[in-house]
């Protein structure tokens, strides 16, 4: 247990490139075995390389719990296939004009906060693939739920843009506590450089200490 410091491409931005539940990480097939094989030991889980409509962007093009996976309307086949025999969950293709679904989704394995922008079939998509039941909001003004929340089974990193009433309501429907945290020495999107599942968290290599320890209480790693 514990947070653990990492980068990716010499950038402290690691959500930009990983996606975890409790049973897999999903990494760029770019970056070497070594580290993502610690990456995988770190949160506890097996490592999937893989991609995503052919970029290593995977953190804003997918969003998964440990009932399903949602991803991009620009995911290839191919790529579904590598992320389902690894994970053995579905993965499914959500059908919205918004290809960025990771940083419009929020999602643990009790609920999801679903940014306004989405159309009711895509949230009833959602909702269907990943088994819970939503809550469409924004946070702290901004649409982009998915970056603003770090959620896990444990517990819930919320951007400190994020109003009082807002974090009560993300703990009502995720169904943990919700804590304030930035990330990176100040950024306010905690997804941006927070990888997390039930086990543990990587955060970027420039988080704070005080970061870590608002991180380790929001998150209970």
């Amino acid at each position: 247990m514990g947070l653990h410091l990492v980068d990716l491409y010499r950038s402290p931005n690691i959500g930009i490139f990983l996606k975890a539940n409790d049973k897999a990480v999903l990494v760029p097939k770019g970056i070497p075995s070594g580290k993502a094989e610690r990456l995988a030991t770190d949160l506890e889980v097996a490592a999937c390389h893989t991609s995503v409509g052919g970029t290593r962007l995977i953190g804003p093009l997918v969003v998964m719990n440990n009932k399903g996976i949602l991803a991009s309307r620009m995911i290839d086949d191919y790529e579904m296939d590598e992320i389902s025999s690894k994970t053995g969950l579905k993965v499914t293709k959500l059908e919205s004009r918004f290809t960025a679904v990771g940083n419009l989704v929020a999602a643990n394995d009790h609920g999801a906060i679903v940014s306004p922008v989405f159309e009711p079939h895509a949230v009833k998509q959602i909702q269907d693939t990943l088994g819970i039941e939503t809550l469409t909001m924004t946070v702290g003004g901004f649409i982009q739920v998915g970056a603003m929340i770090v959620a896990t089974n444990s517990g819930a990193a919320v951007s400190p843009k994020a109003s009082e009433k807002e974090a009560e309501e993300i703990a009502k429907v995720l169904k943990v506590e919700a804590s304030p945290s930035s990330v990176n020495g100040g950024i306010p999107y905690p997804a941006s450089g927070v990888v997390a599942n039930t086990n543990n968290a990587v955060v970027g290599y420039m988080t704070t200490g005080p970061e870590l320890i608002f991180l380790t209480r929001a998150l209970r790693v």
